[in-house]
């Protein structure tokens, strides 16, 4: 386990107001991976060396050269302001690990699911565990240099509607991630001003009657 010691980042003394996202994607999409570049602090990563063992539960197409896996999560800090830290999740891809999943979920603001195009359908679970929580989300399209895809063809294969922003990025940058979650929080955003439109206006006060007065 990778574990913050040295290289920490001392968190505000005024920091009161926690935001909490989730990464999640199919087995090798590159979490781990965004977590770690984007984060402040040395993140806490709980990899291991990936065996034989798992070759017969783990699904390796495309990621035949990976070593290593996330076993629980990733997790990483940005501060936003004086007073507010946004809290990452890294979420395990394998479907042996899909039980954390919704523990995770527990509290989350919003999500980024992480898609590598060469295998779209890995991503499937991840956006439908999302829509079961009615956690919103946006995808973005990590670059392993497969084949090129539309935007419509992306959005059909994963079934996602027109009002979910769909992103191209890089994990590994720094700032191409950061591009990420400002694009989830304008998304969460624009969600909470138009939950706000839509709220019926508060009934105004009904004077109360007085009773005429009997002869």
């Amino acid at each position: 386990m990778d574990s913050a010691t040295s290289d920490r980042a001392a968190l505000r003394a005024t920091a009161d107001n926690g935001l909490k996202i989730v990464v999640v994607g199919g087995f090798g999409v590159g979490k781990t991976t965004m977590v770690r570049s984007v984060s402040e602090i040395r993140p806490l990563n709980t990899e291991e060396t990936m065996t034989r063992a798992g070759e017969a539960v783990d699904h390796l197409d495309g990621v035949g050269s990976k070593t290593s896996t996330t076993v629980a999560f990733d997790f990483g800090r940005i501060s936003l302001d004086e007073r507010s830290v946004l809290y990452l999740f890294g979420a395990p891809g394998q479907e042996r690990f899909w039980f954390l999943w919704d523990r995770l979920f527990s509290g989350t603001l919003g999500a980024v699911v992480l898609v590598d195009t060469r295998r779209l359908a890995d991503s499937w679970y991840a956006i439908d565990r999302l829509e079961h929580h009615g956690t919103p989300f946006i995808v973005a399209c990590n670059d392993f240099g497969g084949p090129l895809h539309t935007e419509q063809q992306i959005r059909e294969a994963l079934d996602i509607s027109p009002d979910v922003p769909l992103v191209e990025c890089d994990a590994r940058d720094r700032s191409s991630s950061k591009y990420v979650l400002i694009t989830l929080v304008e998304h969460l955003h624009r969600l909470s001003a138009a939950r706000t439109e839509e709220a019926p206006a508060p009934a105004e006060d009904t004077p109360a009657l007085t009773p005429e007065p009997t002869p």
